[in-house]
């Protein structure tokens, strides 16, 4: 079967498309200087760009992972992720704590989803 890379990279492929099933690579803010709910929605509109791009959206997610820096972040995530996700589509979800990759970095989030 086809396997579609969508902006390849020397360390990873931001999205993979493999038999109608988008798998997004973690997703971070580039603006590092906003607190938790302007890095969660940078976030989030990274992930709306990318399964706009492979044919999907939103309420088409499968499954998301999200990774905090400090579970303290836990209800500001929260806040920006309610006001985000879609109506009566909530997905299954996970929330840890984790050290991410960059200290700046407070949330990270993989989300698989369906093609429309």
């Amino acid at each position: 079967m086809l396997i579609q890379r969508f902006h390849p990279g020397k360390t990873l492929s931001e999205m993979a498309i493999h038999n109608g099933t988008l798998y997004l690579a973690g997703q971070v803010a580039e603006d590092v200087t906003r607190d938790i709910a302007g890095q969660t929605r940078e976030v989030l509109g990274h992930i709306d760009r990318l399964l706009a791009e492979g044919g999907s959206d939103k309420a088409h997610i499968l499954m998301c992972q999200i990774y905090l820096s400090d579970l303290a972040n836990f209800d500001g995530m929260n806040a920006a992720w309610n006001a985000w996700v879609a109506p009566g589509n909530a997905p299954p979800r996970a929330t840890v704590e984790a050290r991410l990759a960059r200290p700046e970095w407070l949330v990270e989030m993989v989300v698989t989803a369906a093609q429309k």
